[in-house]
């Protein structure tokens, strides 16, 4: 018999403003929970071409990115491009330091692109590491369908004996995404070390007899080796959430906007290293990307044909 654990904190993420023109409902990064170890941010956003996240810097950090309507470019100073569809994720390892930038793509159907960002915190000895991309395809990412009332899919971890794909990251943590019918219930067991939380993004779900509505966050408690939850049978229509844990790290997190290090000392060297070009960030120095002024669909096309045509 696995114990739930129970709930450590709960509220509604409110909508902001952030980057150029997106709108996010942060949870994670707030002063409501400044951070979760391991875990530093979580931003649903929604983005309107040709607004979005042009050329930034990042240090000391893996970001977790997930599109669940429209699609995002990416493109950074190594030279990695790239398209994320509807289902597709990336974990990306900022390590000792990248510039890049996300852009929604502007569709033909012209609607905005709509997400979830996670940023994780990388051990100290992991923070001047080398950048590292996995994209996960949504065809790659495997389903546990338990009963008629629960679809999962297994992002990352195991989920109902169906495992995923390993070695998306430096730093693993679990991610599952839930769809839950009215009536259905779910558990998710979790290593009694993981910090754990979920966050609805459709619908509400209610937690140890507490209900909760949609965009809220909740955050669990170390004192059990599972969450669980269920669909009022009265709730019209299916709830879908996230469920997202992982391993603690024993180290001071400074932050200051898109730098993490373990020290006041090293944030001030990263900003010199970025200001300087040097020390993981000599590509920097004149770089801009092509996609910041925006990019189409019939551009991304065009481009994934001559990538054919070069095979």
């Amino acid at each position: 018999m696995v114990s739930p654990r129970s709930i450590l904190k709960a509220f509604a993420a409110i909508a902001q403003e952030e980057g150029v023109g997106a709108h996010v409902r942060r949870s994670i990064g707030t002063m409501k929970q400044r951070n979760f170890p391991p875990f530093l941010m979580l931003d649903h956003f929604t983005v309107q071409a040709p607004a979005g996240f042009p050329d930034h810097p990042h240090y000391g950090f893996s970001t977790v990115t997930y599109v669940l309507e429209g699609m995002v470019a990416h493109e950074d100073f190594t030279g990695s491009t790239g398209v994320l569809r509807p289902g597709d994720l990336q974990f990306m390892t900022a390590g000792k330091g990248i510039v890049h930038a996300e852009i929604p793509v502007r569709t033909e159907d012209n609607k905005p692109c709509v997400g979830m960002q996670l940023w994780v915190d990388l051990p100290q000895e992991l923070k001047n590491c080398d950048p590292l991309y996995r994209d996960l395809k949504r065809e790659e990412i495997p389903i546990a369908k338990p009963n008629d009332k629960v679809t999962v899919k297994v992002i990352a971890g195991e989920a109902y004996g169906v495992k995923s794909v390993q070695n998306l990251a430096k730093v693993a943590v679990d991610y599952y995404d839930y769809e839950v019918a009215p009536g259905g219930s779910f558990i998710q067991e979790f290593p009694k070390s993981y910090n754990v939380f979920l966050y609805i993004m459709q619908g509400g779900l209610e937690v140890n007899g507490t209900k909760m509505a949609q965009y809220s966050a909740v955050f669990f408690d170390r004192d059990g080796d599972a969450v669980t939850a269920k669909v009022p049978e009265s709730q019209k229509g299916s709830s879908r959430f996230v469920v997202i844990g992982g391993q603690p790290l024993d180290q001071p997190v400074v932050q200051h906007g898109p730098f993490v290090a373990t020290s006041r000392e090293k944030i001030y060297e990263t900003f010199m290293n970025y200001q300087s070009g040097q020390n993981g960030f000599e590509k920097a120095r004149g770089w801009s990307s092509k996609i910041r002024e925006g990019i189409t669909e019939k551009d991304v096309k065009a481009q994934e044909g001559e990538q054919r045509d070069e095979l």
